[in-house]
């Protein structure tokens, strides 16, 4: 006869959160390690890994697939545009192409935060790519080959550093037109010293890359605050990252400014974050997983699928600025024509 288990115990497979999880994503092991990490943020959300982003790059972010051989990148939020440029390579004569999926996202996010933090714009990047690679939640065990993560990591690395980031902003008012611009280099000085075929062989002297004055004060300036374990948990999806970092920063303004829940309709995510993609339905088909995934390692976010759309509210910031007292979620639903990012 089986023993039965105490009856102040419970199997995994019996909580709440594991079933929901286990319902939406197949059980492979990569999936298995998100419930993981998904469950570990929500039974500890107050104890998370301080993370920053610049504010222009949650509004404005880079391309989720190599764009190819076109001379720039644009991404539209509102008034403000993000032009990227790739790095001419004047020993070939062609560049050397565009950042693009996750690694340059995880790049970012690890650049600002160690901007902010330190207050350098010196930044060094370990004794060991293997060192690099974890700091930004990649693993330096899987590989040798054109899909390892140091492979990838040093060659999305190098397209991003030598890459030009330029924010444009129009304003009309009456018969004036206001234009503004910033165009900045990433990273104009630095140096490269890792062994791709042994990530954990220490360098004879440290990398390092010098972050333009121009740049470094762009992602200061105003960042937003984030969890790093959720960032890990989501770094096999650039959109996924794209959504977290947007839904963060909506939920700071909807916290701040006290709103009711905010409808987004498909169409404004689409102008905002769908570049790329197939067509809207594509696009919306992957949005809606990616909110999904959001949800689960954002405790206190509320996302709520509506005709056309979706309504976003929530009682918690991701990253806390100090103890929060948590209210219920209201449901109550209101249109807006214009969303808080836009503002």
């Amino acid at each position: 006869m089986k023993r039965r288990l105490d009856s102040d115990l419970t199997k995994v497979g019996d909580l709440p959160l594991t079933r929901s999880l286990a319902k939406q994503y197949a059980p492979t092991r990569a999936r298995l390690q998100f419930i993981e990490a998904a469950a570990e943020i929500i039974e500890n959300p107050t104890k998370p890994e301080a993370a920053f982003l610049a504010r222009q790059l949650v509004l404005c972010t880079l391309p989720h697939a190599d764009p190819g051989d076109v001379p720039i990148f644009t991404r539209r939020c509102g008034a403000v545009t993000l032009t990227l440029v790739p790095y001419l390579d004047r020993r070939t004569g062609k560049t050397i192409g565009y950042p693009f999926g996750s690694i340059p996202r995880l790049l970012l996010f690890w650049i600002t935060t160690e901007a902010v933090q330190k207050k350098t714009r010196r930044l060094e990047l370990g004794r060991s790519l293997a060192d690099f690679m974890r700091a930004i939640g990649l693993n330096p065990d899987t590989g040798r080959g054109k899909r390892s993560d140091a492979k990838r990591l040093a060659e999305q690395a190098r397209r991003l550093f030598r890459s030009t980031i330029s924010f444009e902003a129009t304003e009309e008012d009456g018969e004036a037109i206001r234009e503004a611009w910033d165009d900045m280099q990433v990273a104009p000085r630095g140096e490269f010293w890792w062994s791709k075929a042994s990530p954990e062989q220490s360098a004879l002297w440290g990398s390092w890359i010098e972050l333009s004055e121009g740049f470094y004060n762009a992602i200061t300036a105003a960042p937003v605050p984030f969890d790093m374990r959720a960032l890990r948990a989501l770094k096999r999806s650039p959109l996924a990252l794209d959504l977290y970092a947007w839904a963060c920063y909506t939920a700071f303004a909807i916290i701040a400014k006290q709103l009711e829940p905010q409808f987004v309709s498909w169409k404004r995510l689409l102008r905002q974050f769908g570049a790329g993609y197939a067509d809207s339905d594509d696009f919306k088909r992957k949005a809606k997983v990616g909110l999904r995934k959001v949800a689960a390692v954002y405790p206190g976010l509320a996302i709520q699928t509506k005709r056309g759309g979706f309504t976003i509210h929530a009682n918690r910031l991701a990253m806390p600025t100090r103890p929060l007292v948590e209210k219920p979620v209201n449901r109550k639903v209101i249109r807006v024509k214009r969303s808080p990012l836009e503002g």
